[in-house]
């Protein structure tokens, strides 16, 4: 595997399990066999490696929401398959996704980190109203009544599901916070 890769991979998966903050070059190098001096050839600051690993995440989990979207024949399965992506981000309760672990070291990121999570959030907020609106039409998620609203309260739901899933380290608390969303959801196949 490619250095720079290997760099990026491990830096995510330490970063979705302590935080940004948890980990240092030391820690990348023990990890992949290479030396600090030859991160920084790859990456000279952690900052660099921190907006790197930003893009390339939103990048993946941007594509992830388009092929929900192609692929959900309703509203309700585009909620689910939403849910679902956030709940596999979990991994056994102890890692979150990115930008969840992000945002909580927001005050520690540089501004364009900031900024990426910001934009990545509008996104998410976005195609979530999006397929609410779709809910509307289809009448497959019960209630909706304010597309924009529904995908605020849906992102926050998410993301603050996956914190507290995190901190008890059980899956089966991110469950119990999106039950209620998921209850209004038909699934009926056309």
């Amino acid at each position: 595997m490619d250095t720079r890769i290997a760099l990026l991979e491990t830096a995510e998966m330490i970063a979705r399990q302590r935080g940004l903050n948890g980990f240092s070059y030391a820690d990348l190098s023990a990890h992949v066999g290479i030396r600090k001096a030859s991160i920084h050839y790859h990456f000279p600051t952690k900052d660099d490696l921190t907006q790197e690993m930003l893009d390339q995440y939103v990048q993946r989990f941007l594509s992830r929401l388009a092929e929900i979207s192609d692929r959900a024949e309703s509203a309700a399965q585009g909620v689910d398959a939403y849910l679902t992506a956030y709940r596999e981000a979990l991994k056994d309760g102890g890692s979150v996704c990115l930008c969840v672990a992000m945002s909580a070291d927001r005050d520690s990121l540089p501004a364009v980190a900031v900024e990426s999570l910001n934009a990545f959030q509008k996104q998410s907020e976005h195609w979530l109203a999006s397929v609410f609106e779709r809910a509307q039409a289809d009448r497959s998620i019960l209630a909706v009544s304010s597309p924009a609203d529904e995908a605020a309260a849906a992102l926050a739901l998410v993301e603050g599901a996956q914190l507290v899933a995190r901190v008890t380290q059980d899956v089966s608390t991110f469950d119990k916070a999106t039950a209620a969303l998921r209850a209004r959801l038909s699934l009926k196949r056309n």
